[in-house]
């Protein structure tokens, strides 16, 4: 059986890819399972500091599940699916780098959902967006009605997944479900721009901050603080710190460099 997922370290960044353009790049147990070995993978290589996630291809990000496959899935069948499915999306976000989604085409369904398991999401022009799920008799199964609505809110949420109809990249821009929106020409330069944008900074830092904002947002206010202030207080034993300040304090226009200690 040949890979469906492929990632390739180019120096700070990993490239995580999945390759099924023949079929819009669609989620099957096989995509699943090897999104989910990668991004654990990954986590024993320090010298990353940013995933880029991606589909093959100019059509799609991921057009959903692969509905061939689902269509002959029970009750049963069904539950270990979205489990799975449910598995990726928390590898990527307790992935200890950020990750980064680039959308170009169609995220529908778990493509959609794939996309909100990452830190940021930068799509083209092209791209379009939606949970079709009860127009096939589902709903969303990785997630789509927890992380839709903490994107955009309870009230759009219900009207996207009620109505099951898609959106473009201007739409998801306006509701907040993007960060940011390129031309397709544009989408890979601009995606890798602010990759390295990212991989310049103190690496435990970036990492401290994506597990204080993910672990603070559903806990009371006082306990999420509390969380920030023993994360600040963690990065001042690192050698970043004591270097990154040092720099600054020599020159501030100067550019610092970190070591990831």
């Amino acid at each position: 059986m040949n890979p469906v997922v492929t990632v390739q370290i180019d120096g700070p960044i990993a490239r995580i890819e999945i390759n099924r353009p023949e079929k819009l790049n669609a989620l099957n147990r096989q995509v699943v399972k090897e999104l989910a070995q990668a991004f654990a993978e990954l986590e024993s290589h320090p010298e990353i500091r940013v995933g880029i996630l991606s589909g093959a291809g100019e059509k799609a990000f991921a057009a959903g599940a692969d509905i061939v496959e689902m269509a002959e899935m029970g009750t049963e069948q069904a539950r270990q699916f979205s489990r799975n499915g449910h598995q990726v999306g928390e590898r990527i976000e307790h992935a200890r780098f950020p990750v980064i989604a680039r959308v170009q085409g169609f995220a529908l369904g778990g493509g959609c959902e794939l996309a909100m398991a990452c830190d940021l999401i930068y799509a083209s022009d092209r791209a379009r967006f939606g949970q079709p799920e009860v127009s096939l008799g589902v709903i969303p199964g990785f997630g789509g009605t927890q992380r839709l609505a903490r994107r955009v809110g309870v009230g759009k949420c219900r009207e996207l997944v009620f109505r099951g109809h898609p959106i473009d990249g201007a739409e998801a821009l306006r509701i907040h479900l993007i960060d940011g929106l390129f031309s397709a020409d544009e989408l890979v330069a601009k995606v890798d721009e602010i990759a390295l944008q990212i991989a310049k900074h103190a690496p435990i830092a970036v990492s401290q901050a994506k597990r204080v904002m993910r672990a603070g947002h559903d806990v009371p206010l006082p306990v999420a603080n509390e969380l920030e202030v023993q994360a600040f207080g963690l990065c001042f034993g690192t050698e970043d710190q004591k270097s990154g300040m040092r720099a600054f304090n020599l020159d501030p226009r100067k550019p610092r460099t970190f070591e990831g200690r």
